[in-house]
């Protein structure tokens, strides 16, 4: 042991060493984010606690915070993939964790939610989605995308922001698309989202009443940081799929106010029509209205016009 302790005395005090420490310590200064800190928790730090601490600041400094110089979750640069680096206090001194970064806290949200429901049920070509591909032959469709762009750029800056969009238009306009290229578009921000084909999700939501995680799943989109039901209007609607189901994703989302998109072949008024008649006749303007204005808290109508994409 003594030798390696001469060892260690010998390099602590040659000249390499000392200009590498003192580069080490001119580079912590400058980092705002470590002076903040310790400005911040002064008062609970022990004396020449940043020279005792000095390793670990230095570990935070070079690690990347906040998914700023990883490029994406596979590609993560720190030690520990997926997770960055936290300053705390130990007793008077500086110490490091790793907690989820933002990709990380997003990938997971993601996972949970499909684990609970089955299938997506999109397309992969609306998975694939992307801004730079929507097609703009139409002046309708320009707009979309610019109020898509600009909300995703609300969403991204706003942690309060809750509008979402409710894009409407006939069959192969590529409301859908323009939705999952929202999706993907946020997914590079840290921001997740969930998309669900409404028709075959209801579906789902009914044949999980006979193995009782209807709970489990409906908790878990409803509870969705950024949801996005896909073509409602489009199923064959029962009261208890627009009360209990629709209903209830809607109310949670309106009174948390969470972001919430919709693409529909209807308006609003049609769709509010679409909603008053069950399957079995029933007409019911009162709880379709009730539906009607949480989807209007939650959204912008916009329209999107052009030619049928999937007859080219």
């Amino acid at each position: 042991m003594d030798p390696i302790n001469r060892t260690i005395r010998r390099i602590s005090g040659s000249n390499e060493f000392q200009r590498r420490y003192e580069m080490m310590k001119k580079e912590i200064a400058a980092d705002p984010e470590i002076q903040q800190f310790l400005q911040t928790y002064k008062e609970q730090l022990v004396p020449n606690a940043a020279d005792q601490g000095m390793i670990k600041l230095y570990e935070f400094m070079t690690r990347s915070r906040r998914c700023a110089d990883c490029p994406s979750l596979g590609e993560c640069k720190n030690t520990m993939k997926g997770y960055e680096p936290k300053l705390i206090i130990q007793n008077g001194y500086i110490d490091m964790q790793y907690a989820p970064c933002p990709r990380q806290i997003a990938a997971q949200e993601q996972r949970n939610t499909e684990k609970l429901v089955q299938s997506m049920y999109v397309p992969k070509d609306v998975l694939r989605a992307s801004f730079d591909q929507v097609d703009v032959d139409n002046p309708t469709r320009m707009k979309a995308l610019q109020i898509a762009e600009d909300t995703v750029s609300q969403l991204v800056a706003d942690p309060e922001h809750y509008k979402g969009l409710y894009l409407y238009g006939k069959f192969g306009v590529g409301k859908s698309y323009l939705l999952g290229a929202i999706a993907n578009e946020l997914k590079k921000q840290n921001k997740a989202s969930f998309i669900l084909y409404f028709p075959e999700f209801l579906k789902e939501m009914k044949q999980s009443l006979g193995d009782q995680s209807f709970s489990g799943k409906i908790d878990a989109v409803k509870r969705s940081s950024i949801l996005m039901l896909d073509d409602i209007g489009a199923e064959s609607l029962s009261s208890w799929a627009r009360d209990e189901v629709l209903g209830t994703i809607l109310q949670y989302r309106m009174a948390e106010g969470l972001p919430t998109f919709f693409s529909s072949n209807f308006d609003y008024n049609e769709l509010e029509h679409h909603l008053t008649y069950s399957q079995r006749g029933e007409e019911e303007p009162v709880k379709a209205a009730r539906i009607m204005e949480r989807i209007k808290f939650l959204s912008i109508l916009v329209e999107m016009k052009g030619k049928n994409k999937r007859n080219t």
